[in-house]
């Protein structure tokens, strides 16, 4: 373990705070990140001072949740949260508490906590304050509550999915007993907004360990949230291609691909209509047709349950849509598969697409992996070419089209549409005479 350095300006406030005649100490998650050797995001302090206390003795302060407790304090432009020590009352939403009770004892204040490992404060003349083994659970890399930890989960049913998204993170384990109060009390999370369950379904998903999706089904949470997911994990692959079934597939396919939003989302429920798509061939093997397309259409209506953006909505249910797709390798094929894709949804689709082999059987994976690689050196010769691909890249404009007598509306829309198709085929007649030519004989005599 390593030594705790706080920084200036952090020693600052519980150096002033101390004179005053107050306890204070930097607390919670930044502590044991400090210890693990990892950059805290921020760094949160709690004192024995009342915020109207805290208030008084720094010039700059913002009531960030002054009813409970918190004041930012503002040093040379950077905000730290100093917040009073303080014993919980009722949780009555399985998330806040009704109200809070200020308290003169740091120990009151850390038992209200969630986890050991986020319930140590330290400042430089007491050094560490640990009572619930915050050390030894970092040491054992055990994620575990404070207390009895279905206290907790009822306390604030967000901190069941908290626990595996810090295992995943920390690449720690859950501690069993933990385990087993969030199997218990996982229906609660349905008394918890989409918008919080958003935020740790993403942290998870973009840590070191998004395979611990697996926790997150096996514990019931994913019943409440995502049951698409619960009848990927029980829908088979009897198919020479796969080793895995279809959740088990997706979450190895998870850890073949970078830490982006989009592409950790789309990995993990691309095959998500695969279990409505399947079908059992007179051989006994299964067969997924149509998977892709269905699979877009429930991507849009889970994405947007959860309250994604509309941003991150369409480009996984794109990369969904698409993630099958075998054009041809040939030059045309592929400018028309990449106008039908779009082309802001690439090179991503090629990540999307080895990321799927890898997590598939070694039959035909080379093969498979050369195609893709052919696939995108097509893609990036036709960008090298700058070859149209869009409507915008054509070399001719709606306006141009009215000066040969054409109408604005259906007419001229249709009459670009054909112009671009002649041009994905022909690239290099996306010349405006050559177009304007074209149209003129293309166009309907009156």
């Amino acid at each position: 373990m390593l030594s705790i350095k706080l920084p200036d300006k952090v020693n600052y406030i519980i150096d002033v705070l101390t004179k005053a005649g107050f306890e204070a100490y930097a607390v919670g998650g930044c502590i044991r990140d400090s210890i693990l050797g990892r950059k805290p995001e921020d760094w949160d302090i709690t004192t024995s001072a009342s915020p109207d206390q805290v208030k008084r003795l720094f010039p700059k302060t913002i009531d960030t949740g002054i009813r409970h407790g918190t004041v930012t304090v503002r040093v040379e432009g950077e905000g730290f949260e100093v917040t009073t020590y303080r014993i919980d009352g009722v949780y009555e939403d399985k998330r806040h508490p009704k109200e809070v009770t200020f308290t003169s004892d740091l120990i009151e204040d850390l038992k209200r906590r969630d986890f050991t490992i986020n319930a140590m404060a330290y400042n430089e003349a007491q050094g560490l304050i640990d009572v619930f083994g915050g050390i030894g659970d970092l040491e054992a890399q055990r994620i575990r509550c404070v207390g009895n930890p279905y206290d907790r989960f009822n306390e604030d049913a967000l901190r069941m999915m908290r626990a595996v998204r810090f295992g995943a993170q920390l690449g720690f384990v859950v501690e069993e007993g933990t385990k087993e109060a969030i199997t218990g009390l996982a229906g609660n999370l349905s008394e918890i907004s989409a918008e919080r369950i958003q935020a740790e379904f993403v942290k998870l998903l973009l840590s070191d360990h998004p395979e611990e999706m697996r926790t997150v089904y096996e514990t019931g949470m994913s019943r409440v949230f995502l049951p698409e997911f619960d009848r990927m994990m029980e829908t088979p692959q009897n198919n020479p291609f796969h080793l895995y079934n279809v959740g088990e597939h997706s979450l190895v396919a998870l850890q073949n691909i970078r830490a982006d939003k989009a592409l950790r989302l789309a990995m993990l429920l691309h095959d998500v209509g695969k279990p409505e798509c399947k079908s059992v061939d007179e051989n006994g093997i299964y067969h997924f047709y149509g998977h892709p397309a269905r699979g877009s259409q429930m991507v849009r209506a889970i994405l947007r349950r959860l309250k994604f953006d509309n941003e991150t909505i369409d480009r996984v249910a794109t990369l969904v849509a698409w993630h099958d797709d075998r054009p041809a390798l040939r030059d045309v094929s592929i400018r028309r598969a990449i106008h039908r894709v779009g082309t802001g949804y690439y090179p991503a689709l090629f990540e999307v697409k080895r990321a799927d082999v890898m997590a598939k059987s070694p039959l035909k994976r080379e093969e498979k992996l050369r195609y893709i690689s052919e696939y995108e050196r097509i893609y990036q010769e036709i960008l090298e070419k700058r070859q149209c691909l869009t409507l915008q890249e054509l070399a001719v404009t709606g306006n141009d089209l009215i000066q040969l007598g054409m109408e604005p509306g259906k007419e001229i829309g249709e009459m670009l549409q054909a112009l671009l198709k002649h041009v994905l085929e022909y690239p290099e007649d996306n010349r405006r005479e050559i177009l304007m030519e074209l149209a003129k004989t293309r166009r309907k005599p009156e």
